[in-house]
């Protein structure tokens, strides 16, 4: 029973993630379905699935406020077909153990790119608003 109350906590805890920051489901689900343990293989084809209906809710709401590009969606979509049948042919080949430290890889490689991206998203912000009072004269 434990097993299934950490799986809807963190389903709540990865829905939520998806709808703020249009990520976080696979982030979430795949190191808890291994804490639980799955193997890796299991926990990403399960975190796919799982991420359908989030994908649905979360499309039809941002489509209600007018915030999804549906060419660049349509797009996007289209070209990551036959990339993804290429990464189920290579986590298929991978050990367990070695696609459990590549998602590690990946995990890190993103918090870094999003870290620097939103401390030059500051220092950029902050000189726009120094130009801006510079203009405008004493």
């Amino acid at each position: 029973m434990t097993h299934e109350i950490v799986a809807v906590l963190f389903g709540f805890l990865a829905g939520t993630l998806s709808a703020l920051f249009g990520v976080g489901g696979g982030l979430i689900f795949v190191p808890t379905l291994i804490f639980l343990g799955e193997n890796a293989h299991v926990a990403v084809a399960t975190s796919l699935a799982a991420m359908v209906p989030v994908i649905l809710m979360g499309s039809w709401r941002q489509t209600r406020y007018g915030n999804v590009n549906w060419r660049d969606a349509v797009v996007i979509g289209l070209a990551s077909v036959p990339t993804a049948k290429l990464g189920e042919v290579v986590a298929n080949s991978l050990s367990s153990k070695m696609l459990q430290r590549s998602f590690a890889v990946l995990l890190m490689v993103v918090a870094v790119q999003m870290a620097v991206r939103a401390l030059r998203q500051t220092d950029d912000e902050r000189s726009a608003t120094e130009i801006s009072l510079a203009e405008s004269g004493p």
